[in-house]
C-alpha cells in the first residue's frame, strides 16, 4: 500500500457548460455511483470546451480519478481550512458608526 498516492480508475462524465449573461459555470458529473474523497484528483480527458455566449452545452467524456494516499488524505484535512481561509476577502472601512 503506497501511503502517498492511490490506485487510478477510469470512468465515464458528462460535462455541462454554461455561458449566458447570468452564469458561467463548468460542471462534471461522474457516472456511477463514485465517490471522490478529500485529496482525490478527477482530470476529464479532451480537448477544451468551447462554448459561445449565450449558449450551453454537454458534452461526454472519460476521466481518470487518482485516488490520494492515507498520508495525503490526512495533510488534505489537516490543512483544508487554511487554505478555504485564502479564499476569503475581509474588508475594513475607517469610518465610524
Amino acid at each position: 500500500m503506497n501511503l502517498f498516492t492511490g490506485p487510478r480508475e477510469d470512468v465515464m462524465c458528462t460535462v455541462h457548460v454554461v455561458n449566458t449573461f447570468e452564469s458561467l459555470a463548468a460542471h462534471v458529473e461522474l457516472d456511477g455511483n463514485v465517490e471522490i474523497k478529500p485529496g482525490d484528483e478527477v482530470l476529464v480527458h479532451g480537448k477544451p470546451i468551447v462554448v459561445p455566449y449565450g449558449e450551453t452545452t454537454a458534452e461526454r467524456r472519460k476521466a481518470t480519478i487518482k485516488r490520494a494516499g492515507w498520508i495525503e488524505r490526512k495533510w488534505v484535512k489537516m490543512t483544508g481550512d487554511l487554505e478555504f481561509m485564502e479564499l476569503l476577502e475581509f474588508s475594513f472601512s475607517g469610518e465610524e458608526l
